[in-house]
């Protein structure tokens, strides 16, 4: 008898936490067109952050790999695209 109670009340503790974890939450409220207009701009700086941070990441590989070949005596012809390419190929994404 014990060792069944013992049980339920072991797993009256481990449900009642899980029924308060998957309590509904209520809804976020609406953003204004100004909140609106904020998350976007940001949104759009942190996307041309992350472009200018690959294009530099793209660029530095590309050197290293150019270094690599040139000290091995390998002539490469890697095409590094100028900087107005990376800011145009950004733009289209």
């Amino acid at each position: 008898m014990q060792k069944a109670l013992r049980n339920l009340i072991a797993a009256l503790l481990i449900a009642a936490p899980f029924g308060v974890a998957v309590a509904k939450l209520p809804p976020k409220p609406p953003l204004s067109p100004d909140q609106q207009a904020a998350a976007a701009a940001t949104k759009k700086a942190a996307a041309e952050k992350t472009a200018a941070e690959l294009a530099a990441a793209q660029d530095r590989a590309i050197a290293n790999y150019v270094a690599n070949e040139k000290a091995k005596g390998v002539e490469t012809h890697a095409q590094m695209p100028a900087p107005a390419e990376h800011k145009a190929a950004a733009k289209k994404k």
